[in-house]
């Protein structure tokens, strides 16, 4: 009896992992979605960070190539707004400030070489509350860093899972709704 424990318990696993495979779960993130595009140039500067934070998703897929020339992509990533805001949400009996809300807006597009759109316009809004104190104003503003920054992994993760999902539009194909 001893060893039918060690084995049902192998068994229950084994059924557990078969059955989560089978339904499709995986966990979230930019692995399961490649890009529909060989090539592709992100027009921001080099130093903006959702430039950076995007290059790096774009090459763990694996199946797109960032190219420095415009003329040389299949598509080309456009920033349209990019609105980062901080409002007060609270204030405390004395008129201070208890909570600040961060408010992040981003708006994109995919074109071709031609300036034909791939991708329309989508536009991600994000936003983190955060409580403050004066008497722990450096700890706070710490704090405050890392919600934007975290804010920004969002922006790019939800970036290159609508990248993925959206089927690009053919621009060389007559619209059939008109």
């Amino acid at each position: 009896m001893p060893l039918l424990r060690p084995l049902s318990r192998g068994l229950l696993a084994l059924i557990i992992a078969a059955t989560l495979a089978g339904c499709g779960f995986h966990l979230r993130g930019v692995g399961s979605g490649n890009l529909p595009y060989k090539t592709m140039h992100i027009a921001l500067p080099d130093t903006a960070e959702v430039n950076i934070w995007l290059q790096r998703y774009i090459k763990a897929s694996g199946s797109t190539t960032i190219v420095d020339e415009a003329k040389e992509a299949d598509a080309i990533f456009q920033q349209l707004s990019d609105t980062r805001q901080k409002t007060i949400l609270s204030v405390n009996a004395q008129g201070r400030v208890r909570e600040y809300r961060l408010q992040l807006d981003y708006r994109f597009r995919v074109v071709n070489q031609k300036g034909q759109v791939l991708v329309p316009a989508n536009e991600i809004n994000l936003s983190r509350d955060i409580t403050f104190d004066d008497s722990n104003v450096l700890a706070k503003d710490l704090e405050e860093g890392l919600l934007w920054r975290d804010m920004n992994n969002d922006l790019v993760n939800q970036i290159m899972r609508r990248l993925s999902i959206i089927k690009p539009k053919n621009p060389d194909a007559e619209d059939d709704d008109q």
